[in-house]
């Protein structure tokens, strides 16, 4: 029987020796989400470098690729021609929100 009870309560003060320091260790500071970044609007004037209507899709010669609303409709939109993009991020994209020549 003392065969049993000696490990046993090595077993017992090891064991709760390590919960006291895990219920006494002080929980790493939970810090709230950062509020989501509002969109803002803004607007770029550049040449069409391409476009793709099918993909909804235009891409200026600064190099950024904008998504075009899916009611876009094409005011004669020829690569080449000068436009002025309204956009905002949404994600990673820049989602236009309206396409103007000129």
């Amino acid at each position: 029987m003392r065969k049993f009870l000696v490990p046993a309560a090595i077993a017992l003060v090891l064991g709760s020796s390590g919960l006291a320091m895990a219920a006494g260790a002080a929980a790493p500071a939970v810090t709230p989400a950062p509020a989501a970044a509002v969109a803002t609007p803004q607007s770029v004037s550049d040449t069409i470098k391409s476009f793709d209507l099918t993909k909804h899709t235009i891409t200026l010669g600064n190099g950024k690729t904008y998504i075009l609303p899916a009611t876009f409709k094409d005011p004669g939109l020829k690569v080449g021609s000068k436009v002025t993009v309204k956009w905002q991020m949404k994600g990673t994209e820049y989602d236009a929100t309206s396409v103007t020549l000129g």
